[in-house]
Formats: structure tokens, sequence, C-alpha cells
């Protein structure tokens, strides 16, 4: 009864957005109403409380659980996303939107691989960087600047938007489900070792899914070219997957999304170099020589966006932990006793609008004319900012009232022997509800390394080849099953619909992506059953 209960919310969501085809922001805040009131009255009644707010105000637990939510949602997610469109309406606004345009179409004149340089290529580059949406945003307002429709770009990087994600933000989704297992196996936090095998557990699980989501990539933007579309996937795949497993089995999380991603983007551009040079039936345009002053001028905002990135991130240590320990901003909230931290220095969202000032400065705009712009951006994106602190701010509500992890258990105790298959679902419903597979891997991670103590999992196995903890196999689950989570979520649904200027149409693109994502849930659990019973 708990666990139906506690999904009400979501059911709630999916009804208003996908049948009703009512509004993001207007289905976000009927949610979070309507979750309030089962967190007030039903959650006690049902004792899904968690103990240590036995003796709490559930109206105070409410009411800190929202502006947790809100607080969380503007700093970082929602600066990043006015950022990501600032960068965006900067080179729309000089022009040098043209520029980019026409050099990404002379790179190739195959559209397919043209939308897959920008969506796998660049997109995993993005989200192995900063993460937070970037990922969706950048590259879909490239691909609308280049005449692609707003709706086919804003799904197209929604489903590319998926294999990074468990190494996004420099490896952090990934870091945290394994300190969530060790926390609850050890109660300490994770060895280069266990950071190194949970990683490479996340590569083989999504393994199929490198060859598969850059077919679907180039099926979706062009079907009439099956061997094509067949044998690209097959070359980037294999760069991509090699790549990765490499990086996370000798270095762990941090690295293989950013290096898997740049791979992907080398191997490409053999591939048009050998087997797509006298391709005439792609992206057609007019050739243009540019100067290397011109193109430096045009990509200074994106390139200074990835170099403010880099130097901030963990690839930089003695940076990144300069930037960690300066003017942050830290508090134990009220009542719920949850920890808020926040680096004005060290998040994405800075790093993005450094980027993009210094690149629209040298493309010739004023700081006041940049100022204006940037309120201009901050206005359209109103509704947009509305939609994502309601869903966060109900994740924090589900969390805290403990309707997430009934939901979670109640899956546990339905499917016994078989939740190994549906342990990725787990994780794929954190990321639906938070929107972030961070904190789907916070939700669930120590869950997951429960539920293997129940079935009794051992700890020396050996899975398709490569040998290691059973529990650290199935934890991983969880975070492949959350980048399936991504193609669902509200949070990243809003951020498409902003890029892609598509106010009200959550519901159309969260329609388009449900294929997707139960085709990646189901994959995933299959690797995952497999690898426990079979392999």
């Amino acid at each position: 009864m708990a666990a139906l209960v506690s999904i009400i919310p979501i059911l709630l969501l999916f009804v208003l957005m996908m049948g009703l085809k009512m509004s993001g922001w207007k289905s976000a805040l009927i949610t979070l109403v309507v979750t309030v009131v089962l967190a007030i009255f039903a959650a006690p009644a049902l004792g899904i409380i968690p103990e240590k707010y036995a003796e709490t105000s559930i109206v105070g637990i409410t009411f800190w659980s929202i502006i947790e939510g809100f607080l969380k949602a503007c700093f970082p997610i929602i600066l990043i996303v006015i950022c990501a469109i600032f960068s965006y309406n900067i080179l729309c606004e000089t022009k040098e939107i043209e520029t980019i345009k026409t050099q990404f179409t002379q790179l190739t004149s195959d559209k397919g691989l043209l939308v897959l340089l920008l969506t796998w290529g660049l997109g995993g580059v993005l989200e192995g960087m900063a993460g937070f949406g970037t990922a969706v945003a950048i590259p879909a307002a490239i691909l609308i600047g280049l005449g692609f429709k707003p709706m086919f770009s804003a799904v197209i990087c929604l489903v590319a938007n998926t294999v990074a994600v468990g190494f996004g933000a420099v490896g952090l989704p990934a870091t945290t489900l394994a300190n969530e297992v060790a926390g609850e196996l050890t109660g300490g936090m994770a060895s280069h070792e266990m950071l190194c095998e949970v990683s490479t557990f996340i590569i083989i699980q999504l393994s199929l899914m490198f060859f598969i989501t850059p077919f679907l990539i180039l099926m979706m933007t062009d079907r009439t070219k099956l061997l094509k579309n067949i044998t690209l996937a097959l070359f980037v795949g294999c760069f991509s997957i090699l790549i990765q497993f490499c990086c996370a089995i000798f270095l762990g999380p941090e690295t293989p999304a950013i290096l898997g991603s740049l791979g992907s983007i080398v191997a490409m551009l053999i591939y048009n170099k050998l087997f797509l040079k006298n391709s005439s039936d792609g992206v057609k345009v007019e050739k243009k020589s540019f100067t290397l002053a011109k193109t430096f001028k045009a990509w200074s905002v994106y390139g200074f966006i990835i170099f403010f990135i880099l130097i901030s991130s963990k690839i930089c240590p003695d940076i990144n932990n300069l930037l960690k320990s300066t003017l942050v901003t830290k508090f134990n909230m009220p009542v719920i006793g949850n920890a808020f931290s926040f680096g004005w220095l060290s998040n994405a969202g800075l790093m993005v609008f450094l980027g993009a000032v210094i690149g629209g400065l040298i493309q010739g705009m004023s700081f006041s004319r940049l100022m204006k712009l940037l309120g201009k951006t901050t206005y359209n994106l109103q509704k947009t900012a509305l939609t994502i602190c309601c869903l966060v701010a109900l994740a924090s509500l589900m969390n805290n009232t403990g309707m997430t992890l009934a939901i979670a258990t109640g899956l546990v105790a339905l499917t016994g022997v078989a939740y190994p298959f549906f342990a990725p679902l787990i994780g794929s419903i954190g990321t639906f509800v938070t929107g972030s597979a961070t904190s789907a891997n916070i939700l669930f991670g120590k869950l997951q390394a429960a539920a293997a103590g129940q079935l009794g999992l051992v700890n020396d196995a050996s899975f398709f080849g490569v040998s290691g903890n059973e529990t650290n196999w199935l934890a991983a689950a969880n975070c492949a099953g959350s980048e399936g989570g991504k193609l669902l979520s509200p949070q990243s649904i809003a951020i498409a619909t902003a890029a892609c200027d598509m106010e009200g149409q959550d519901g159309d693109i969260m329609r388009k992506t449900l294929p997707f994502a139960i085709f990646w849930i189901l994959m995933n659990g299959l690797m995952v059953f497999l690898g426990l019973n079979v392999f």
C-alpha cells in the first residue's frame, strides 16, 4: 500500500503531461501540490516517514523539503540552463552561428554524421565535463541553428544524452554511487579499486547501447541509409566503448565520458574521410573558406566554455580544490537537517557564463549589451525555471518523507529473485523524479547494496569475463538504469523545451522519448540479469 500511494505523484505527472497534454510548469505545480497533501496526510498514516524524523513535525518536513528543492533547482540547475541558452543567444545576436553552421556542414555532407557529431560527440564531451543539462541545451540550440526542426532537435539530444550520463560532471554519478555502496558495506568511502570496478561494470552493462544508441540517432536522422547507419554505428561504438572501458578499468569514473566522446569524434572524422568523402546527398552548402582568426572568433564562446570547464574540473586537481574551497555557501536545513552546499566559483554555471561573456566580447558585443541579453534570456525562461523548481522540490519532498524509498522497497519485495532484472528500473525512477543520475544514486545506491545482501550475492564472481563483486555489479545497475530515466525526466525535458523554444510541448517530447526509455530499461535489465545468472 505504501508503494502504491507513493507512486501517485509519478503517475499523475505522466497523466498530466502525456495524457492531458498540459504544459510542463502547470503539470509540475499541480503534482507538487498533490504531493504536499500526500506527504502531510498519507505518509505519516502509512508509517513511511524516515526514523530520523519520527519526532519531527510533518508540516516542517514538508516546508523545508520544498525550500531545499528550490535551492537545489536554482543552484546550479537553472543557473546552468540560463547560461547555456545565453551562450547560444550571443551567437545568434552576433550572427557567428552562421559561421559555425557553415563549418559543420562543410565538415561532412552527410546529415546523419553531422547530427551524430553534435549529439553523441560534442554532447558527450559537454556531459562528461559539466553535466546538468549542458549536453542537451547547447547541441539542441546548434541543431536548430543548422536548420533542423525543434522537436527533432529536442528528442535527438535527449536520446543521445544517455550513455555518458553515468560519468557526467567528471564522473560525479558513478563516484557518488560507489561511495554510497561503500558506506552501506563498510561505513567508509570507496577505494580507488572499488571506483574502477563500479565504473567498469557500468560500461559492461551499457555495452550494447554504445552501438544501439548511435544507430538510433542515425536512423532518426535518415532512415534511407540502413547499411551506412549500421557500419557507422559499429565503427563509432567500437571506439567509444574501448576508450571508456580502458578509462574505467585503469583510471576510474572521471574520464570515460570525456575521452570516450572525444575518441568517437575522431572516429567519425576518420569514417567521413575514408567512406563518405564522395557523399553528395546530405547537407548542401556553398563552399567557403575561413581564416584562423574568423574561426577562433566564431568558436570563442564554446571554446572558452570548454576551457573553463576543463581547468575547473578534476582534470586540474589543484585549481579544482582551490575553487571548491573558496566562496562556498554551506548550511544545514532546519528541521530536516540536510546539508545544502553551493560553490560560487566551482559550479559549471559560472564556467558557462564566463566563457559566454568573454566569447561575446571577442565577437564584438559590449558588456552592457551582453547583460541586457542575459536579462532577456532569463525573463524568457521564467516558466522553465518554475517547472524545474517544482520538480526538484517534488523530488526532495518524496525523498525526505520516505515516499521514494517506499517505491523501491515495494519493487524489491514484489520481484524477489527476479530483482536483478528490475534493478535498473529503480535507478530510472530515481532519475525521473529527481532529474539527476547523481541524486538517483544517492537515493538508491544503499538500497541496491542491501538488496544484494537479501539475495545472498557473493563477493567473488565473473561478469562477461571480468571478475568482481556481485554487490557492485547490482549497484552499477542503478547508475546504468538512471541514464534511461534521463529520457523521461521532466527536468531534462524542460531544459530541452527551453533550448528549442518549445514552451508547453513537454508532454509531446515525453511521448516521443517514452519508447526509447522503455527499450533502454529493458536492455539494461537483461544485461544485469544475464551477468548475474548466466555469465
